[in-house]
């Protein structure tokens, strides 16, 4: 029961479906297995980030049906551990800012790896440079869309919130259903769920191509948003 107290005092809400059901409980099980240890969230972090680059070679360099899906069955560890470290962190009492900034580099990192293997191993299985040209304009939109986000969130940017955080106003209909598409761009660009149903079908494609295209059209976002602000 040790591992259910875990997940249940170190669950974040809202979550996503996925993260609540499948790959938080697993970590639980890790973390109830570690708290007790010198290991730190920090360390986990690092150890996500090296799964994740082993998962990116697999998918370059393991041929067949069977080497895309053990690629991204690792891929899926590398989450188990990214969910790890924030749980470990939120039983010892120690999150920190720094801790959550590390976090959010290595999702990047690993983001730009994933999306660079995807457009190598189908450019290798299908022989079209067409796939090589997508991942790298795939690529230039994400980093973009990070650059870009990350400028706007800069203190010297944003716009001070001394109160803090303001409470959420209710949403209007019109607003909830202009979210809808929002919330299924979401889940495309999270990772890791949406790549293992491809992975599964056989056809990386199919995550290839919305993935690129929904960071294409948050790189536009990001960019309309910052000329708004900066163009005047």
């Amino acid at each position: 029961m040790s591992a259910v107290e875990v997940y249940r005092k170190t669950r974040k809400t809202p979550d996503l479906f996925w993260n609540m059901y499948v790959c938080r409980p697993i970590a639980a099980v890790l973390v109830d297995g570690v708290k007790g240890t010198k290991i730190t969230p920090n360390q986990i972090t690092l150890m996500a980030y090296a799964v994740a680059m082993a998962a990116a070679a697999l998918l370059v360099f393991m041929p067949g049906y069977t080497g895309i899906v053990v690629a991204i069955a690792v891929y899926q560890a590398s989450y188990v551990l990214d969910c790890a470290d924030g749980m470990l962190a939120r039983w010892r009492g120690i999150q920190s800012t720094p801790g959550h900034l590390l976090d959010f580099l290595m999702d990047e990192l690993k983001a730009f790896a994933i999306l660079a293997a995807t457009a190598v191993r189908l450019y290798l299985d299908s022989g079209s440079v067409l796939f090589l040209l997508l991942g790298l304009g795939g690529l230039v939109c994400l980093a973009s869309g990070i650059a870009m986000t990350t400028f706007e969130r800069r203190p010297e940017i944003a716009p001070p919130n001394p109160d803090g955080k303001a409470p959420a106003a209710p949403r209007s209909l019109v607003q909830r259903l202009v979210g809808v598409p929002f919330a299924v761009a979401k889940f495309l660009i999270h990772y890791p769920s949406y790549i293992l149903v491809a992975a599964l079908l056989g056809r990386l494609e199919l995550y290839f191509y919305p993935y690129v295209a929904v960071n294409a059209l948050y790189m536009l976002r990001s960019l309309a948003v910052v000329t708004l602000k900066f163009g005047r």
